[in-house]
């Protein structure tokens, strides 16, 4: 909610060409908080721990994250189990 977005110079533009303005209250959190977890699961586990070489790298390696947050990554709201442990199931052994 920096000034920069609140601004009325900012929101007469986005005004002017059709933008829907939606902000979080001030100080509720509760309001955006699984994305606010996600963001911060992307920045510990994927951009702070890089070098990019320029943006096209970046945008490379968030494909690469959110491939494995989406699929191989444990969930603590899972279980610890990751996505396709739960969506894809392993078929059962057959008895012999």
């Amino acid at each position: 909610q920096g000034c920069q977005f609140t601004s009325q110079a900012f929101t007469d533009v986005l005004e002017t060409h059709g933008v829907t303005i939606s902000m979080d209250g001030k100080g509720c959190y509760r309001d955006n908080i699984f994305v606010e977890r996600l963001w911060r699961s992307v920045k510990y586990e994927c951009v702070y721990l890089k070098a990019f070489k320029d943006g096209a790298h970046l945008k490379q390696e968030l494909g690469r994250y959110f491939t494995w947050y989406n699929r191989d990554r444990p969930h603590q709201g899972l279980d610890d189990a990751t996505p396709d442990e739960l969506y894809f199931p392993q078929p059962l052994n057959k008895a012999a």
